[in-house]
């Protein structure tokens, strides 16, 4: 008897903003957030790092990232691709 396992990982599109350091890019992410008691939708942005092997992405490349474990101190997400327009 065969177990599926399914995991259920944050996926994020965002911009790159910096790919200075080596095998990490960091990445802006947009939301649009509705307040709990007003109710207007506000801004959000949060930078994360990610990481990216092949030092292939550079500032400015809409990039999904996808959750995994912890890399580093705080690198939990890996580049999975460009967004293509």
């Amino acid at each position: 008897m065969e177990t599926k396992i399914t995991t259920n990982k944050k996926k994020l599109t965002g911009t790159v903003v910096s790919d200075k350091m080596m095998k990490t890019v960091t990445v802006l992410v947009n939301r649009f957030v509705k307040h709990p008691k007003y109710g207007k939708f506000m801004k959000i942005s949060k930078k994360y790092k990610a990481h990216d092997e092949a030092n292939t992405y550079r500032e400015g490349d809409k990039v999904v990232i996808e959750e995994c474990r912890p890399i580093s101190k705080d690198k939990t997400f890996t580049v999975v691709g460009r967004v293509t327009n």
